[in-house]
């Protein structure tokens, strides 16, 4: 029952804003808010992963580095042009898609060349 009451608030929330005049403009700060707030945890969050593993990050070969470096400056353009992307269509879609693919594998693929080792 307590689960059908908060999404009833959040229903009632969202009507409100949809509703109200100037709504859309204010739904559009908490959206741009919330996105500022999450690309900012992220940031922090990969900040601290770094200062904690700095020394296995050192110890990995370069070839290694550049493919981990790469693909998480691939990752970030990727989501940096997102918004084009995703203007652009079915085959801008297919690409942000295949982009953060091949991020995905060259973190996978460094992380697997790592614990071999180990």
């Amino acid at each position: 029952m307590k689960l059908a009451g908060q999404i009833a608030l959040i229903a009632l929330i969202a009507l409100v804003f949809t509703v109200l005049p100037g709504g859309g403009g204010v739904l559009e700060v908490a959206i741009t808010l919330l996105s500022v707030a999450f690309l900012a945890a992220v940031g922090f969050l990969g900040y601290r992963m770094w200062h904690q593993y700095r020394f296995e990050l050192e110890g990995l070969e370069a070839r290694q580095r550049l493919v981990l470096y790469g693909s998480i400056g691939l990752a970030l353009l990727t989501l940096c042009g997102s918004t084009r992307m995703f203007d652009s269509g079915g085959f801008g879609v297919l690409a942000w898609f295949a982009l953060l693919g091949i991020c995905s594998y060259g973190l996978y693929w460094v992380w697997t060349q790592y614990r071999s080792y180990a």
